[in-house]
């Protein structure tokens, strides 16, 4: 599978911001080697005002289902910041997962699982 990665220049990454980008781009990797049929992805990783964006996006055949435990754990890390995952088919095929980590991270919204 060919990788290709995009990053745009941002400022230095808090320490907990930095570990929960990076452990998103690790499970978004390993699921597209296990489950989607892929045969390139796209990781891009932008600064977007106080946040970052973390994206990753394949041509495989993942498609809707139940979430499974990666998925869930990569909306945790994100939650657990103050951001947020986006997971989904892209509408000309494949998967994306996409993360808004802020720079500043806070505490997790009330009700949210850490």
């Amino acid at each position: 599978m060919e990788i290709r990665v995009e990053l745009a220049e941002t400022r230095p990454l808090p320490p907990e911001v930095d570990l929960a980008a990076y452990r998103i781009v690790q499970e978004a990797l390993t699921n597209v080697a296990r489950h989607a049929a892929a045969t390139a992805a796209v990781v891009r990783v932008r600064p977007d005002r106080d946040d970052v964006l973390v994206e990753v996006e394949d041509d495989g055949t993942g498609g809707p289902g139940t979430p499974g435990n990666g998925i869930l754990g990569m909306g945790e890390r994100a939650r657990a910041l103050g951001g947020s995952l986006a997971t989904g088919p892209r509408p000309d095929g494949g998967f994306r997962v996409a993360a808004r980590l802020p720079l500043r991270p806070g505490p997790a919204p009330a009700g949210a699982p850490t």
